[in-house]
Parts: C-alpha cells; structure tokens; sequence
C-alpha cells in the first residue's frame, strides 16, 4: 500500500522511488502503440538486462537525448565512431554489447516495417492484437517467461535483434501493455487509472 492509501503491485510501492511509482502509475501496463514508441521500450528492456529497471528509468532522458527521442531510421544510421562516443557517456548504460544493439535492432525493426508495413502491428500479433489481463494475486505467481514470449523472442532472435531473450521479451510485453500484470487488488489492474 502507497502512503496515499492506494494498493500497488509490491515492486512500486513503499522503498520504490517518485520515478517508479510515477512509471507505475501512468505507464506500466498500458497499451502502447506506434513504430518509434515500441523500439524505445525493446531498446530499454534491453539496456536492463542484468540490471534493474530504476537504473533504466534513471537514464531513460538521457537515451532519448542520445538516440533522438529513439528514432528508428537515425539508429541505424550510427556509425561505429558515434557508438564509440556514446560508450563514454556516463548518462547511459556503457556496455558495448547493448550500446551497439541499439542500431542492429534498429536494421532488423526497419526490415520488419519494410515486409509488414508496421514494426507495432506485427508486435502485437504475438498477442493477436488485443492486451492479455492476467489475474495474479502475489507478485511470486507472475511468470518470468510465457509461450508467447517465447515466440517473440524466437522470432526476433530469427530476424537478427539482440539482447531479446524470453525474459527480456515477457517485460517488454509487460510494459508496453500487450499483458496486463498488475496484481489483483492494485489500483491499476485490468487499466484503473489513479483517483
């Protein structure tokens, strides 16, 4: 419970920081659409891999800054000098691996929009267009992967993205409201919005 007196999903509420519970609150969960807004987010689940998603959250300005606001078609234009630089910007996660993953995800989310005309609707074809509502009452019976992560990631992996992992795949789902993961009980399941 939020001092407010409002129910949370565990991981926003007391010892979370303003970010978090603002992401929570306003973001996490809703479905989200459009080419440029769902290449933000796989990007950022990316950047989390081993890490936490506050550190991501805390940095997420400053990617926006440096990828232009996660244009597609400027990410995969970097060249490999301007990669270099952004590897010695403390305001990103400076893991070469990531970093560079930013403009091969950016190739392979273009070849996607080329075939299928939209990189947001063959996403959300691997939920059949339409967001999940789970009905989970603790945190513990949320899955870390799922069948249709699965395929997501099989998929992408298969059309050259990386760090795309079922786990990495199943969070970005989370996020961007393709599964509605707010516990039973939170204010924000199945899309209540803050009194």
């Amino acid at each position: 419970m939020a001092d407010d007196g409002l129910i949370l999903c565990s991981w926003a509420g007391p010892g979370s920081n303003d970010a978090m519970r603002e992401y929570h609150d306003r973001e996490w969960g809703v479905p989200l659409h459009g080419d440029r807004e769902l290449f933000e987010f796989l990007c950022l689940e990316g950047a989390q891999a081993g890490l936490s998603w506050r550190t991501v959250l805390d940095k997420r300005a400053h990617y926006r800054e440096a990828f232009h606001d996660f244009d597609i078609g400027y990410c995969a234009r970097l060249d490999d000098r301007r990669l270099e630089h952004l590897r010695t910007d403390p305001g990103l996660i400076r893991n070469r691996l990531k970093l560079d993953s930013v403009r091969g995800n950016a190739r392979a989310a273009r070849a996607v929009i080329e075939e299928r005309g939209s990189f947001d609707a063959w996403l959300w074809s691997f939920v059949d267009g339409m967001p999940r509502r789970n009905r989970w009452r603790s945190a513990s019976e949320v899955p870390a992967t799922t069948p249709a992560s699965d395929r997501m990631s099989k998929e992408l992996r298969r059309r050259g993205f990386r760090f795309v992992g079922s786990t990495i795949c199943y969070a970005f789902m989370q996020a961007t409201g393709m599964v509605d993961d707010h516990l039973v009980g939170c204010f924000r399941h199945a899309g209540g919005a803050r009194p």
